[in-house]
Protein backbone atom coordinates (compact mmCIF):
# COMPACT_ATOMS: atom_id res chain seq x y z
CA UNK A 1 0.00 0.00 0.00
CA UNK A 2 1.29 3.32 -0.77
CA UNK A 3 1.74 6.14 1.54
CA UNK A 4 -0.61 8.34 1.66
CA UNK A 5 0.49 12.21 0.19
CA UNK A 6 -0.42 15.12 3.01
CA UNK A 7 -1.99 18.03 1.21
CA UNK A 8 -0.94 21.68 2.91
CA UNK A 9 -2.77 24.81 2.51
CA UNK A 10 0.05 28.12 2.53
CA UNK A 11 -1.16 31.48 3.12
CA UNK A 12 1.08 34.28 2.41
CA UNK A 13 0.41 37.52 3.76
CA UNK A 14 0.59 41.15 1.88
CA UNK A 15 4.21 41.42 3.71
CA UNK A 16 5.58 38.46 2.61
CA UNK A 17 4.60 38.85 -1.12
CA UNK A 18 5.80 42.76 -0.53
CA UNK A 19 8.62 42.61 -3.50
CA UNK A 20 9.73 40.50 -6.11
CA UNK A 21 12.67 39.09 -4.01
CA UNK A 22 10.02 37.97 -1.20
CA UNK A 23 7.56 37.01 -3.98
CA UNK A 24 10.70 34.55 -5.23
CA UNK A 25 10.81 33.13 -1.30
CA UNK A 26 7.34 32.37 -0.79
CA UNK A 27 7.91 30.28 -4.55
CA UNK A 28 11.10 28.35 -3.16
CA UNK A 29 8.73 28.16 0.01
CA UNK A 30 6.13 26.65 -1.88
CA UNK A 31 8.84 24.36 -4.16
CA UNK A 32 10.51 22.90 -1.17
CA UNK A 33 7.34 21.68 0.43
CA UNK A 34 6.38 20.07 -2.99
CA UNK A 35 9.75 18.57 -3.22
CA UNK A 36 9.65 17.32 0.26
CA UNK A 37 6.32 14.99 -1.39
CA UNK A 38 3.05 17.69 -0.05
CA UNK A 39 0.82 18.65 -2.35
CA UNK A 40 0.29 22.28 -2.00
CA UNK A 41 -2.39 24.88 -2.19
CA UNK A 42 -1.09 28.21 -1.76
CA UNK A 43 -3.64 31.03 -1.01
CA UNK A 44 -2.24 34.73 -1.36
CA UNK A 45 -3.22 37.93 -0.35
CA UNK A 46 -2.64 41.21 -2.18
CA UNK A 47 1.11 42.07 -2.02
CA UNK A 48 1.90 45.00 0.47
CA UNK A 49 -0.27 48.51 0.63
CA UNK A 50 -1.93 47.33 -2.32
CA UNK A 51 -5.60 46.99 -1.07
CA UNK A 52 -5.02 50.20 0.76
CA UNK A 53 -3.95 52.15 -2.50
CA UNK A 54 -7.05 50.49 -4.12
CA UNK A 55 -9.31 52.24 -1.39
CA UNK A 56 -7.86 55.33 -1.50
CA UNK A 57 -8.42 55.54 -5.19
CA UNK A 58 -11.84 54.59 -4.51
CA UNK A 59 -12.13 57.06 -2.40
CA UNK A 60 -10.79 59.99 -4.41
CA UNK A 61 -13.30 58.95 -7.11
CA UNK A 62 -16.22 58.93 -3.68
CA UNK A 63 -17.19 54.97 -4.67
CA UNK A 64 -17.37 54.26 -1.42
CA UNK A 65 -20.57 57.33 -1.19
CA UNK A 66 -22.68 54.96 -3.39
CA UNK A 67 -24.55 52.23 -2.50
CA UNK A 68 -25.18 51.36 -5.87
CA UNK A 69 -20.83 51.33 -6.70
CA UNK A 70 -20.46 48.26 -3.93
CA UNK A 71 -19.88 45.88 -7.03
CA UNK A 72 -17.41 47.51 -8.88
CA UNK A 73 -15.12 48.22 -5.73
CA UNK A 74 -15.32 44.39 -4.59
CA UNK A 75 -14.38 43.95 -8.24
CA UNK A 76 -11.61 46.69 -8.27
CA UNK A 77 -10.52 45.34 -4.46
CA UNK A 78 -10.69 41.58 -6.14
CA UNK A 79 -7.97 42.68 -8.48
CA UNK A 80 -4.99 43.29 -5.33
CA UNK A 81 -5.23 39.05 -5.51
CA UNK A 82 -5.40 38.51 -8.21
CA UNK A 83 -2.25 39.67 -9.48
CA UNK A 84 -0.12 38.23 -6.15
CA UNK A 85 -1.88 34.75 -7.23
CA UNK A 86 -0.58 35.44 -11.14
CA UNK A 87 2.75 36.56 -10.07
CA UNK A 88 3.44 33.64 -8.02
CA UNK A 89 2.23 31.15 -10.09
CA UNK A 90 4.57 32.48 -12.68
CA UNK A 91 7.43 32.88 -10.22
CA UNK A 92 6.25 28.74 -9.57
CA UNK A 93 7.01 28.21 -13.34
CA UNK A 94 10.36 29.89 -13.40
CA UNK A 95 11.79 27.02 -10.36
CA UNK A 96 10.03 24.57 -12.45
CA UNK A 97 6.93 23.82 -10.48
CA UNK A 98 3.56 23.55 -12.72
CA UNK A 99 1.35 26.04 -11.10
CA UNK A 100 -2.28 27.87 -11.98
CA UNK A 101 -3.46 30.95 -10.57
CA UNK A 102 -6.93 31.33 -9.61
CA UNK A 103 -9.54 33.35 -8.57
CA UNK A 104 -11.72 32.57 -5.50
CA UNK A 105 -14.84 31.55 -7.44
CA UNK A 106 -12.49 29.21 -9.57
CA UNK A 107 -11.12 27.83 -6.69
CA UNK A 108 -14.45 26.88 -5.59
CA UNK A 109 -14.91 29.14 -3.31
CA UNK A 110 -18.47 29.85 -2.65
CA UNK A 111 -19.88 33.02 -0.79
CA UNK A 112 -23.52 34.53 0.46
CA UNK A 113 -23.88 38.40 2.04
CA UNK A 114 -23.45 41.71 0.58
CA UNK A 115 -20.38 43.32 -1.31
CA UNK A 116 -17.85 43.97 0.69
CA UNK A 117 -19.31 41.55 4.21
CA UNK A 118 -19.53 38.50 2.30
CA UNK A 119 -19.30 35.00 4.47
CA UNK A 120 -17.21 31.71 3.18
CA UNK A 121 -20.66 29.74 2.82
CA UNK A 122 -18.91 26.63 1.09
CA UNK A 123 -15.83 25.26 -0.58
CA UNK A 124 -16.19 22.87 -3.49
CA UNK A 125 -13.01 21.46 -3.95
CA UNK A 126 -13.32 19.61 -6.88
CA UNK A 127 -11.23 22.12 -8.99
CA UNK A 128 -8.28 21.74 -6.27
CA UNK A 129 -8.31 18.00 -6.21
CA UNK A 130 -7.71 17.52 -10.01
CA UNK A 131 -5.20 20.40 -10.14
CA UNK A 132 -3.14 18.40 -6.91
CA UNK A 133 -3.97 15.18 -8.32
CA UNK A 134 -1.68 16.49 -11.90
CA UNK A 135 0.85 17.65 -9.70
CA UNK A 136 0.04 21.50 -10.21
CA UNK A 137 -0.10 23.69 -6.79
CA UNK A 138 -3.18 25.82 -7.43
CA UNK A 139 -2.33 29.49 -6.16
CA UNK A 140 -5.82 31.37 -5.25
CA UNK A 141 -6.68 34.09 -4.70
CA UNK A 142 -8.06 34.88 -1.20
CA UNK A 143 -10.36 37.82 0.52
CA UNK A 144 -12.59 36.83 -2.31
CA UNK A 145 -15.84 34.28 -3.19
CA UNK A 146 -18.36 33.91 -5.71
CA UNK A 147 -22.00 34.43 -4.96
CA UNK A 148 -24.82 32.55 -6.48
CA UNK A 149 -25.50 35.06 -8.50
CA UNK A 150 -21.85 34.96 -10.23
CA UNK A 151 -20.64 38.13 -8.58
CA UNK A 152 -17.59 38.32 -7.31
CA UNK A 153 -17.94 39.59 -2.87
CA UNK A 154 -14.92 40.13 -0.64
CA UNK A 155 -14.90 38.84 3.00
CA UNK A 156 -13.61 42.08 4.58
CA UNK A 157 -10.43 42.67 6.29
CA UNK A 158 -8.81 39.41 7.27
CA UNK A 159 -10.49 37.65 4.38
CA UNK A 160 -7.38 35.55 3.06
CA UNK A 161 -7.16 33.69 6.11
CA UNK A 162 -10.36 32.72 6.26
CA UNK A 163 -10.17 31.74 2.67
CA UNK A 164 -7.17 29.84 3.59
CA UNK A 165 -8.39 27.67 6.46
CA UNK A 166 -11.84 27.02 4.61
CA UNK A 167 -10.16 25.76 1.95
CA UNK A 168 -8.29 23.46 4.21
CA UNK A 169 -10.94 22.56 5.67
CA UNK A 170 -12.68 20.85 2.49
CA UNK A 171 -9.87 19.43 1.45
CA UNK A 172 -9.07 17.05 4.84
CA UNK A 173 -9.34 19.25 6.83
CA UNK A 174 -5.55 19.64 5.58
CA UNK A 175 -2.88 21.51 7.72
CA UNK A 176 -3.02 24.84 7.32
CA UNK A 177 0.21 27.49 7.48
CA UNK A 178 0.04 31.46 7.76
CA UNK A 179 2.81 32.96 6.77
CA UNK A 180 3.40 36.12 7.83
CA UNK A 181 5.16 39.20 9.00
CA UNK A 182 5.96 37.68 12.94
CA UNK A 183 7.44 34.60 13.42
CA UNK A 184 4.89 33.35 15.79
CA UNK A 185 1.78 34.46 17.51
CA UNK A 186 2.47 35.94 20.84
CA UNK A 187 1.28 36.87 24.05
CA UNK A 188 1.26 40.82 23.41
CA UNK A 189 2.08 42.81 20.31
CA UNK A 190 6.33 42.39 19.72
CA UNK A 191 5.64 45.56 17.63
CA UNK A 192 4.49 47.94 20.65
CA UNK A 193 6.18 45.50 23.46
CA UNK A 194 9.40 44.61 23.91
CA UNK A 195 8.92 41.63 26.31
CA UNK A 196 6.46 40.32 24.15
CA UNK A 197 6.42 36.34 24.34
CA UNK A 198 5.96 33.89 21.30
CA UNK A 199 3.74 31.23 22.33
CA UNK A 200 4.85 28.28 20.59
CA UNK A 201 1.51 25.97 20.67
CA UNK A 202 -1.79 27.18 21.15
CA UNK A 203 -5.05 25.21 21.59
CA UNK A 204 -7.59 26.51 19.03
CA UNK A 205 -10.16 28.05 21.70
CA UNK A 206 -6.70 29.71 22.80
CA UNK A 207 -6.06 31.13 19.12
CA UNK A 208 -10.16 32.24 18.91
CA UNK A 209 -9.71 33.94 22.18
CA UNK A 210 -6.62 36.32 21.03
CA UNK A 211 -8.26 36.79 17.84
CA UNK A 212 -11.27 37.79 19.65
CA UNK A 213 -9.64 39.97 21.89
CA UNK A 214 -7.52 42.17 19.08
CA UNK A 215 -4.70 39.87 18.11
CA UNK A 216 -4.31 40.62 14.83
CA UNK A 217 -2.01 37.45 13.46
CA UNK A 218 -5.31 35.51 12.13
CA UNK A 219 -7.91 36.91 11.71
CA UNK A 220 -10.96 36.13 14.24
CA UNK A 221 -13.46 34.44 11.27
CA UNK A 222 -10.23 32.53 10.18
CA UNK A 223 -9.77 31.24 13.95
CA UNK A 224 -13.33 30.36 14.42
CA UNK A 225 -13.45 28.35 11.54
CA UNK A 226 -10.53 26.29 11.70
CA UNK A 227 -11.79 25.67 15.42
CA UNK A 228 -15.24 24.09 14.00
CA UNK A 229 -13.54 22.11 11.62
CA UNK A 230 -10.15 20.94 13.04
CA UNK A 231 -7.89 22.48 10.72
CA UNK A 232 -4.16 22.42 12.17
CA UNK A 233 -2.35 25.86 11.85
CA UNK A 234 1.32 27.00 11.73
CA UNK A 235 1.84 30.65 11.72
CA UNK A 236 5.42 31.51 11.08
CA UNK A 237 7.43 34.20 9.26
CA UNK A 238 7.92 34.96 5.80
CA UNK A 239 11.82 34.53 6.74
CA UNK A 240 11.30 31.10 8.05
CA UNK A 241 14.01 28.80 6.36
CA UNK A 242 11.58 26.11 3.96
CA UNK A 243 13.36 23.38 5.91
CA UNK A 244 12.45 24.70 9.21
CA UNK A 245 9.40 22.40 10.36
CA UNK A 246 9.88 23.35 13.78
CA UNK A 247 9.58 27.52 14.08
CA UNK A 248 6.36 29.61 14.48
CA UNK A 249 3.26 28.81 16.61
CA UNK A 250 1.31 25.92 16.33
CA UNK A 251 -2.32 25.02 16.73
CA UNK A 252 -4.53 22.08 17.38
CA UNK A 253 -1.97 20.23 16.94
CA UNK A 254 -0.19 21.40 13.62
CA UNK A 255 2.48 19.68 11.85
Amino acid sequence: MSARVETLVVKFGGTSLGTPARIRRAARRVAALVASGRRVVAVVSAMGHTTDQILETLGVLEAGRSASAAREVDRALATGEDLSAALLAAALHTLGVPARSLRGGEAGVRADGAFGAARVARVDARRLRALLARGVVPVVSGFQGERSDREVATLGRGGSDTSAVAIAAALGPAPCHIVTDVDAVYDRDPRRHADARPLPRLSHDELLDLARSGAQVVAADAARLAAEHGVPLRVLGYDAAPSDERSGTFVGGAR
